[in-house]
């Protein structure tokens, strides 16, 4: 797989370098002549080129790419980027950069983006998800919000402790991805009973999020 990456920071290293770990062809592409560093990523192609540019995005073959990451420290440059790549080259599948999470509404089909990534967003729902118990948290949103991953940790009054999973009534279009337990990753299987303190992970759209907590902790989502 062929990946542009807009923004040759700390960000746009780290993923280019784990991306040609897993075997990807990478491009990194930055305004800055002082953020051009060949050596710091050498496996990867570089180019001194304004992201925001549509001759800049021609030189850099985007219509060539898989996939493009906007992934500069500016808003506004990783909106340009992604509504580029997928207006003027198609590009199969865009990922945006959120600095600021005001910013986050606008990240999405009407700006090119297909995945956002908001920073703010992920370390709130990782604190949240440490120490929320009945509570549904919000982890990632898929392809233009179509389906989010959520996790709840079921507590010790939800009225399905001791139930197959199989024989939960989840709502429809609600798929139960995994279950954390005791430091270990466990497959769903629908006669393995659910206990109190797992850490179910689930694929959901927003709007049956409300039914799922109510389902699963209805004493303190009534």
């Amino acid at each position: 797989m062929r990946v542009a990456i807009a923004g040759a920071g700390a960000v746009g290293r780290s993923i280019a370098a784990e991306l040609i770990q897993n075997g990807h062809e990478v491009l990194l592409i930055d305004k800055s002549a002082d953020a051009i560093r060949p050596e710091r990523v050498a496996e990867a192609e570089w180019l001194l080129a304004d992201c925001c540019e549509l001759s800049s995005l021609e030189e850099a073959r985007l219509d060539k790419c898989d996939v493009v990451i906007a992934a500069t420290g500016d808003d506004k440059a990783n909106l340009v980027t992604s509504l580029l790549a997928k207006t003027e080259f198609a590009v199969p599948r865009t990922v945006g950069r959120v600095n600021h999470p005001d910013n986050e509404w606008l990240f999405g089909e009407a700006w090119g983006v297909d995945v956002s990534v908001s920073t703010p967003r992920i370390m709130s729902a990782l604190v949240e998800e440490a120490v929320a118990v009945g509570d549904l948290v919000r982890l990632f949103t898929f392809r233009q919000g179509q389906a989010n991953l959520v996790e709840l940790t079921l507590p010790e009054d939800s009225p399905y402790v001791g139930t197959p999973s199989g024989l939960v009534p989840f709502p429809d279009n609600c798929a139960l991805v995994t279950i954390l337990r005791d430091g270990q990753v466990y497959t769903p299987d629908a006669e393995q009973p659910l206990e109190a303190g797992d850490e179910l992970l689930f694929v959901i759209p927003t709007e049956l999020e409300d039914d799922l907590e109510r389902l699963l902790a209805p004493s303190t989502h009534p």
